[in-house]
């Protein structure tokens, strides 16, 4: 699986969203488990993270990860294994991850209740 990076901008983590008030959906969690089967390893987890970078300071990152870090936030959705660390759970709660599948466009999308508007370049919000 490739890393999906859409570049998001928030001032302040929100405090009233807790991380496991994230949401995937069927079709997200579907793809996921398929991606994870292709990969042959028990041992692989979604880790969803915001970190700074793109047009408007911050991206979200979606990958596979082995790893435990301290103080993540582990979750299981649609028997999906996902994990947040614990500086971008805050920007994630109520957060909800689909998957998009059309002729315009394929991939990982982020609906997320902390963003109030988007940028120009459409893959940018601001909290």
């Amino acid at each position: 699986m490739t890393s999906t990076e859409t570049p998001v901008e928030l001032t302040t983590a929100p405090v009233d969203a807790p991380a496991n008030d994230i949401a995937l959906t069927e079709q997200a969690a579907t793809k996921v488990r398929a991606l994870l089967d292709q990969e042959g390893r028990d041992d692989l987890r979604l880790r969803i993270a915001v970190q700074p970078g793109g047009c408007a300071g911050l991206q979200y990152q979606l990958f596979f990860d082995e790893r435990s870090l301290d103080g993540d936030t582990e979750l299981d959705l649609h028997g999906v294994p996902l994990v947040l660390d614990r500086m971008s759970a805050p920007y994630l709660g109520g957060a909800t991850i689909d998957f998009t599948d059309t002729i315009e466009q394929q991939g990982f999308t982020i609906d997320n209740p902390n963003a109030s508007s988007g940028c120009a370049c459409g893959n940018s919000f601001c909290g």
